[in-house]
């Protein structure tokens, strides 16, 4: 029972994580290039800092559900007399969910930090070109996610 708890969490998590990305991505960006850049970047910037703080709760939950269900999958083998051999799409699925974490820890405490910085200043080229670094790498990472998922579906 606990097992199957913890995976609802763990794919709750990642569909916050992901669908957000592609929300912001694909809906909320085309919106906001409308304004102009103070109220646009003030927006992001505001968007984000609640999203930022959602993710980093999702990326703990997915690493702590996704760690403890290996775990407990590996003690359950191990229990019952056999080897413990991590299944090829868990083994994608774990290395690759530890890039995006990695790669959203970039976004949240580098370059958001330069949006905030620039937001505050009212300095809109740097924080012009803050968002356009940070919307690269959360297109990256909304890459990896969808191919996590297609991974996890398609060899599961």
């Amino acid at each position: 029972m606990i097992f199957t708890v913890l995976k609802l969490v763990h794919v709750l998590a990642v569909v916050l994580w992901v669908g957000g990305m592609a929300f912001a991505h694909f809906f909320l960006r085309p919106a906001a290039q409308t304004l102009e850049p103070p109220v646009r970047l003030r927006l992001l910037h505001a968007v984000m800092q609640r999203f930022f703080s959602a993710v980093l709760v999702a990326a703990l939950v997915v690493l702590v559900s996704g760690v403890w269900m290996i775990g407990n999958a590996a003690k359950t083998s191990v229990q019952a007399g056999l080897g413990f051999n991590m299944p090829l799409d868990w083994t994608l699925m774990a290395t690759l969910g530890i890039v995006m974490i990695a790669i959203f820890g970039h976004i949240r405490f580098a370059l958001f930090k330069r949006l905030t910085r620039a937001v505050q200043a009212s300095d809109w080229p740097a924080g012009g070109k803050a968002m356009a670094s940070i919307r690269t790498w959360v297109f990256v990472n909304l890459c990896i996610g969808i191919a996590i998922i297609g991974v996890t579906l398609l060899m599961g």
